[in-house]
This record gives structure tokens, C-alpha cells and sequence, in this order.
């Protein structure tokens, strides 16, 4: 590119350019290094004068990709430039270019991809008016229109994407898709409309194996929890990949509020992991005091204070192991507790303490011990050995 119009496109000087154009038509179509075109330069700098000048003198500018594949459109919404974006877009619209609007950069995103993962609302809506099938595209990721704008809760950009049956739901390379975007924003209606549309998007899981359904329990999302249940109440069912049901999940966050939810849907909802281990071990182990108390004063949950897991341990074995007092002392409170039940290789729930012999003598340890002791009278001999 010549230097002179390179500096008029940045300066924005469309007296210069227009007086080298007349002088050499040809200077117009110079290019730099990166391949960019002085209606480039101007779109990146958003000079909208010179940009509207330019392309009345030469409208096969507007076409032109960069070394990032990037259009003049592209670099002004990638750049913020709303104004001129909506000028580019207006001239390839009337001049019947419609493949430089669809156009896609070198990462895959095209025009509405920028605009809306840049917060404009307006210039997004522009983009799909003139071009609906923008919607469609992803990004080399494997981003979609449609994930951005739940994501950014735009409601009406969704409404119009959601019209075309062909419009890409998919998320990107960490595996979530429009009904995870959804459940985030905490949005009922956007969630209906995509459960009636897209039914299956409610199985897929993201690379943490994590679906829709599980993502309201771990994010406390309560009104979406709903909305997925009452459309279908198997998901209630659902255990991952890893063998985690969804129970498990609410204990490790500690949700007594989307495990409530999930009872009352499916009151015999799956509780034990792939390990054996039920929602209260779980929920012990993660010192999920709340949620402990939850199942504790849950009628449908209490057949699990004695449960045992693969190992034979119960939630008080597990108690007593992260030698927490409180913890032990709410088991201990339920009246259907049994401190005498022994593990696999016939160690108790007292005997957990010789497994965290570095806290022996500190309070806390001490006052497990003490607690286990009243508990289990006939093992007190035993245990005072541990001192």
C-alpha cells in the first residue's frame, strides 16, 4: 500500500485519499504486509467519513480478507466501531454480497460471533435481519451465536436465532451447549424454549461430565431445576459418566435446596456413588454440615445414617476420621444411629482415630474420642490403647 493512503486511512483523511484516487484509481486496491486494505485500516480506526468515501469509490473493498481472513466488517465490529459496522453492513446487504457478511475469520467467528461476545445488542440484531443464516456458523471451538447470547442473557438476539431450526446450540471445546448457557443466566423461558426445541441438549455433558440437569443442582438454580423436571422428570434419575448421581452432587456443594427440589420429583432419586458411598457420606466428607443436618431431618434420607459403602464405612466412620467433633456429635444425635457397626476388615467408627494419630491429643481429637466413648461404653478399653 502506498504510504501516503496508508496514513490517510489511519488519520481518517478522505480529502487526501480521494485526491490520490483521481490522480490512480489503482491506489486504492494497495495492500500492507498483513494484507490489509486502506478500507481495513479505516474500519480499525473507525473512521466512518473515510470508510463511506472509499467505498463509494470502490465497493470490491468491501470483499477483501486480511491475513486473519477478517472483512472491513469484521475488523470494525471485532474493533467496537458500531456505527460504521452497521454502514458496512448496510452496502454488502444492498450490493448483494451477502458471502462478505457470512464470512468467517481465521478462528472461525464471524460478524455476529463479535458482536455479540462484545455486548452489542443492536448491531447483533442488524446482522441477523440481513443475514439469518449467521446463526448458523461456529467457531473453530465450536462456538455458536446462540451459546454467546444466553450466555450474555441478550434476550431478543435469542429470539431471533431460535426462529431458524438450523441455528448451531453448541458451546465450545469444554462441552456445554445452549441449555447450560440458560441454566447459568437462571432464565425459565429461554430454558422452555430450548427444551421444546432441542430435547436432547438435556443428556449432554461437558468435559467436567457435567449436564444441564446437574449444573442447576451445583449452581443452587432452583426455578431451572424445575423447569428441566417438570418438562421431563427421569433427568431427576441421572447418574454421569462417573457414576456420580445427582444427589451426590447437591451433597458435595451442599444444596439442601436442589436436593429438597429433587425429592420431591423423584423421591426415590439414586443416592449412593460409584464407590458405594451415599449422599451423607459424601456430604460428611466434604464437611457439608447444612446439608448433613438436611439428610438427618429428611424423612425419605433416613435409612442412610447406618448405610455403608463399598468399604463397609459409614458416614460416621468418615466423621470421625476428619476428626471433627461437630460432625460426630450430629451423627451421633439421630436416633437410629449405630456407633458399633464395623467396616470391611472389622475396624469401628471409634477406631478411625488410629488412622489420624498426628492429631492425637489436640482438642479436637480428643473430644471425638470422648464422644465415641459415651457412645459405645463396651469399646472403652479398647480405645483408651490409642492414647
Amino acid at each position: 500500500m502506498d504510504k501516503r493512503l496508508l496514513k490517510a486511512a489511519t488519520d481518517g483523511d478522505s480529502t487526501s485519499m480521494k485526491h490520490y484516487a483521481c490522480h490512480n484509481p489503482g491506489i486504492l486496491l494497495g495492500r500492507t504486509l498483513r494484507m490489509n486494505t486502506c478500507l481495513h485500516i479505516s474500519s480499525i480506526h473507525g473512521h466512518q467519513r473515510f470508510s463511506e468515501d472509499v467505498v463509494a469509490l470502490e465497493e470490491s473493498l468491501l470483499t477483501t480478507v486480511n491475513l486473519d481472513w477478517e472483512t472491513p466488517l469484521l475488523a470494525a465490529v471485532r474493533n467496537g466501531h458500531v456505527s460504521l459496522a452497521s454502514f458496512l453492513l448496510g452496502s454488502c446487504h444492498h450490493l448483494g454480497m451477502g458471502q462478505a457478511i457470512l464470512k468467517q475469520d481465521k478462528y472461525g467467528f464471524n460478524a455476529l460471533h463479535h458482536a455479540i461476545r462484545n455486548g452489542h445488542e443492536e448491531l447483533a440484531l442488524e446482522l441477523i435481519t440481513a443475514e439469518p443464516s449467521l446463526s448458523r456458523a461456529v467457531s473453530e471451538c465450536n462456538e455458536s451465536p446462540m451459546f454467546f447470547a444466553l450466555t450474555r442473557n441478550f434476550t431478543r438476539v435469542y429470539e431471533q436465532l431460535v426462529q431458524d431450526p438450523l441455528s448451531s446450540y453448541t458451546g465450545g471445546l469444554h462441552g456445554r451447549n445452549c441449555l447450560h448457557a440458560a441454566v447459568r443466566n437462571g432464565n425459565p423461558e429461554m430454558a422452555k424454549q430450548i427444551l421444546e426445541k432441542y430435547h436432547g441438549l438435556m443428556i449432554t455433558e461437558d468435559i467436567n461430565k457435567v449436564t444441564p440437569t446437574r449444573h442447576a443442582v451445583l449452581f443452587d438454580k432452583i426455578d431451572m431445576l424445575r423447569v428441566i423436571l417438570l418438562h421431563d422428570p427421569t433427568k431427576g434419575y441421572e447418574i454421569n459418566s462417573m457414576g456420580d448421581p445427582l444427589l451426590a452432587a447437591a451433597a458435595y456443594r451442599g444444596r439442601s435446596n436442589a436436593a429438597r427440589e429433587l425429592l420431591k420429583h423423584c423421591p426415590d432419586a439414586p443416592y449412593r456413588q460409584e464407590n458405594g458411598g451415599t449422599l451423607l457420606h459424601r456430604a460428611v466428607w466434604d464437611n457439608q454440615i447444612k446439608f448433613v443436618k438436611f439428610v438427618l431431618t429428611t424423612p425419605l434420607l433416613r435409612k442412610l445414617i447406618n448405610m455403608q459403602g463399598k468399604t463397609g464405612k459409614t458416614a460416621l466412620h468418615y466423621a470421625v476420621r476428619k476428626c471433627d467433633p461437630e460432625l460426630v456429635s450430629i451423627l451421633l444425635s439421630h436416633e437410629d444411629i449405630d456407633a458399633t457397626v464395623l467396616d470391611n476388615i472389622g475396624v469401628s467408627a471409634a477406631w478411625e482415630l488410629k488412622y489420624v494419630m498426628e492429631n492425637a491429643k489436640t482438642l479436637n481429637w480428643n473430644e471425638v474420642l470422648m464422644l465415641m466413648l459415651k457412645a459405645d461404653a463396651q469399646n472403652a478399653t479398647s480405645l483408651y490403647n490409642l492414647h
